[in-house]
């Protein structure tokens, strides 16, 4: 008797990437994602599913504390970072894993103001005048609102000004600011369609795609001085380990290091590392001095301990509020 067996073709398994980001990264990912999985199609056969989650910077980093599978994390602070560092999701010398500290671009806290600029605001010194009504995200829960109120305490010192001097100023700004959102993108929401506020402090390339959908309702001023936005990547270690998908996570963040990434990175007005990209989109990225975290503060830990911990001068400052 002859038996005859019929093949069965093997499919290789599903694989799926959940990139968890910040607020205002959601255009960015829509076309990264779509020429990630075309490039790694085409390289390796495999087809590859990626998932995006948004919201405030700091929000994000708890929920995969909690337990969201992020494979990788695309955050606007390193700080973040080091919180899931802390947890053991993400290895310790995650800044060593990828080129420039694990960032591979930067931005910068910028102001979109009404058509017109009604309330003349030109510089960090304009935004606490009383009667000028100013939008942040909460800084607790935002890296946008971080950056934005770590970029008004270091104009004060930049400019020569002591801590006190420092101090006194953010807190009169705050107490300009009518509403906290969670995240930059709520914040956008809140000065462009609520109408509310005369000034948004937010990211560069936020203010730019705005502009973009917007149109001429609203104009970008750049300050004398604001601070230096790098935005990190990691892979998760302890999700990726579990779900058999280091190489496929971090070809992804790889990607974005790439002339292809860093070129779509560009056209979204986020500052790109490759000079090739940086000199072919020149003309959308005004010089700025810029500052960094370190230079100021003494590092992300230093700074999250200081103005941000619970009890921290942000908390004293809010409460006068």
């Amino acid at each position: 008797m002859t038996c005859f067996f019929t093949a069965t073709p093997i499919h290789a398994a599903e694989i799926n990437l959940l990139n968890v980001s910040y607020d205002v990264t959601r255009e960015l990912f829509k076309d990264i994602n779509p020429a990630f999985i075309a490039d790694w199609k085409k390289t390796s056969g495999e087809t590859i599913t990626i998932n995006q989650s948004h919201g405030g910077s700091s929000k994000q980093a708890r929920s995969v504390a909690d337990g969201l599978e992020a494979s990788v994390v695309t955050m606007n602070q390193a700080n973040d970072i080091d919180f899931l560092a802390e947890h053991g999701l993400v290895t310790s010398d995650w800044a060593k894993r990828f080129p420039n500290g694990s960032a591979p671009f930067y931005s910068t806290m910028v102001y979109l103001v009404r058509k017109g600029n009604p309330k003349q605001i030109k510089d960090w010194d304009d935004l606490v005048k009383p009667g000028t009504k100013v939008i942040i995200p909460n800084p607790k829960t935002s890296g946008n609102g971080r950056y934005s109120y770590l970029a008004a305490w270091g104009a004060v010192i930049k400019k020569g000004g002591n801590e006190a001097q420092a101090r006194q100023f953010v807190e009169k700004l705050f107490k300009n600011v009518p509403v906290l959102d969670a995240g930059g993108r709520g914040a956008t929401t809140t000065f462009t369609q609520r109408e509310i506020g005369d000034v948004l402090v937010t990211f560069e390339n936020e203010v730019q795609l705005v502009r973009t959908e917007f149109g001429d309702n609203f104009e970008v001023v750049y300050p004398s001085t604001s601070i230096l936005a790098e935005s990190p990547v990691a892979v998760v270690d302890k999700v990726v380990d579990k779900l058999h998908i280091r190489k496929q996570a971090t070809a992804y963040l790889q990607f974005l290091y790439s002339e292809a990434g860093q070129d779509i990175i560009a056209k979204h007005y986020l500052r790109p590392r490759s000079a090739i990209a940086a000199k072919k989109y020149a003309a959308s990225f005004k010089p700025v001095a810029l500052f960094t975290v370190d230079e100021v503060f003494g590092g992300w830990k230093s700074a999250q301990k200081k103005h941000f911990d619970d009890g921290g001068e942000f908390d004293k400052i809010f409460s006068k509020k």
